[in-house]
């Protein structure tokens, strides 16, 4: 089951990969330009975004595509240079795809999501501030059947195999398929390890993974959750969906997503990672304990999001509750 959808997840997001990484290797400082929003934005995001929009037209047609970029954004003047950057970059990864192509195939990413039927989910660089840094990023593609995530590819081009080794091998794919286990990738080979989650004695033994960014979940009100579940070690901090990843493969057991003043969670931001973990042995909920539902169109319905390791989930959601 979703066989081919796997497969072509898989083939896509690894050229995602190297269109993102020839972008920041060839560009000290990435062409950025700010979006109506404030936040920052590549060239890498478009080109992921066109490249995985063409590539996904191409395998499954009539499927939907929700993802984070606005092609008007491209367009607007006095942007030519990040529009030279998008073109070449995806020349690199996809020969003779002319400049209209390219904008079209942003565009085409454009669904409101919903609830009934199957759509494609991507965030085409998620944490795009970790990407500027030359830390962590990553590409999420999900589809989403009926409200609920069946698949999940995250490439995670900068990840240490090993967080303790942070100058070891880097780059990884994770993937997760609704009832079959999550697996990992090597970015550099082509086999398939399975993944699962940690298994901490309690909660106080877990190690906790938060937003690099304080402005994406509360790092204070985090260290307040912690000291109740009697956590002492220092929080693991990493930018994008690769939060996700740490705990599925088990370097850490518990990612707090708290909420901040105005902000709504968007659904690209969590759909690849939630089923990562789940099918890895974890849970992801809302801060309530309740599953996270994708079919509610952009936004998830409830501002903030849990990830632990499954056994230390109840007492994580209850000294959530208790820690604002």
């Amino acid at each position: 089951m979703l066989e081919r959808e796997k497969r072509t997840a898989v083939k896509i997001v690894r050229d995602a990969c190297r269109l993102a990484i020839s972008i920041q290797k060839a560009t000290v400082s990435p062409e950025t330009l700010i979006k109506r929003d404030r936040s920052p934005v590549t060239a890498a995001d478009f080109g992921v975004q066109a490249l995985v929009s063409m590539l996904l037209q191409e395998a499954f047609p009539g499927d939907p595509i929700v993802a984070e970029e606005e092609s008007s954004e491209l367009a607007l003047p006095g942007n030519e240079a990040l529009r030279e950057t998008v073109f070449e970059a995806v020349e690199l990864v996809l020969p003779g795809r002319g400049p209209r192509e390219i904008v079209e195939a942003v565009a085409r990413a454009c669904s409101a999501g919903g609830r009934a039927g199957r759509f494609w989910v991507l965030d085409p660089i998620d944490g795009t501030k970790g990407f500027l840094r030359g830390d962590q990023y990553a590409i999420a593609l999900a589809l989403v059947e009926d409200g609920r995530c069946v698949l999940g590819v995250l490439g995670c081009p900068n990840l240490p195999a090993d967080l303790a080794h942070p100058d070891g091998e880097r780059g990884s794919l994770f993937v997760a398929v609704s009832g079959q286990g999550a697996t990992s990738w090597s970015l550099s080979q082509e086999t398939e390890e399975p993944i699962h989650v940690a298994d901490p004695k309690n909660s106080s033994d877990a190690v906790l993974c938060e937003s690099y960014e304080s402005a994406h979940s509360s790092h204070d009100q985090a260290a307040r959750i912690a000291l109740k579940l009697g956590i002492m070690r220092p929080p693991v901090r990493i930018d994008s969906q690769c939060k996700y990843a740490v705990v599925a493969r088990g370097d850490a057991a518990i990612y707090l997503r708290l909420p901040s003043k105005g902000y709504s969670e968007k659904i690209w931001d969590h759909a690849a990672g939630s089923i990562l973990v789940t099918e890895a042995g974890g849970r992801v909920t809302d801060l309530w304990g309740r599953p996270l539902d994708f079919g509610g169109g952009q936004y998830l319905p409830e501002p903030g999001v849990i990830a632990t390791c499954g056994k230390i989930h109840d007492s994580v959601v209850e000294a959530v509750g208790k820690g604002g």
